[in-house]
């Protein structure tokens, strides 16, 4: 299992555009992969549940990651919040 905290840092919170690729992203790979925001997780790879979140600019989630590419899952995770001037690792 990875485990690993972020703070939300894009002014706009994890909105649609961004939650949609972060969702494509997470479903490149076979293992189980969820976000955990105010003691609520979620399958981070369903839209529908990332988008009820609502997760606001300078939030905490953490992303929890299980399974047989759980460690090439979580570096293309953290890739992709950081690439893309989302979020940063804690």
């Amino acid at each position: 299992m990875e485990k690993k905290s972020f703070n939300i840092i894009s002014k706009f919170g994890l909105h649609a555009k961004p939650a949609t690729s972060l969702v494509d992203e997470a479903n490149k790979y076979d293992s189980d992969i969820f976000l955990s925001f105010e003691g609520i997780k979620i399958n981070l790879k369903s839209i529908m549940g990332l988008m009820s979140l609502g997760v606001p600019s300078n939030s905490v989630v953490e992303i929890i990651v299980i399974g047989p590419d759980e460690q090439v899952a979580m570096k293309a995770i953290v890739n992709f919040f950081v690439s893309n001037d989302i979020a940063k690792s804690l």
